[in-house]
């Protein structure tokens, strides 16, 4: 991932999280979820079957703030983003939420809160889950 052309966050094996935070998430939200994402069982096994989590696999977490996620688009062609949480009250979310990533034991890279990224994913499989 970059910013400005040099790069800010970069993992080879693992898991990209994209993070969206709404209005009344906290530290508590961002640690459950952040745990659930490292004890997922999406990666498969010998068998084939997803029974490895990222930190069975010795994977790692590229976390991206991502407020776009949560847009509505119910009404007419113009994304409504009025769920997302404004920065000041987003940023400290997915501090806490890559701090339990790590805390979890999973190595984390993180990107830039609120900044333009570059961002290139090589999906292998593909599995794409929505955790909310």
């Amino acid at each position: 991932m970059r910013v400005d052309g040099a790069t800010v966050g970069e993992i080879s094996e693992g898991l990209l999280v994209l993070v969206g935070v709404v209005h009344g998430d906290g530290r508590d939200q961002a640690g459950r979820c952040a745990g659930k994402i490292a004890r997922l069982r999406i990666f498969e096994d010998e068998a084939g079957s997803f029974a490895r989590s990222v930190l069975d696999t010795g994977g790692a977490g590229l976390a991206v703030s991502q407020f776009t996620l949560l847009a509505d688009t119910a009404k007419g062609n113009r994304p409504s983003f009025s769920g997302s949480a404004p920065g000041p009250e987003a940023e400290p979310v997915y501090e806490a939420f890559c701090a339990a990533l790590a805390g979890a034991g999973l190595h984390e890279e993180r990107g830039v809160f609120g900044a333009r990224m570059e961002v290139e994913l090589v999906n292998s499989g593909p599995v794409t889950i929505v955790l909310d």
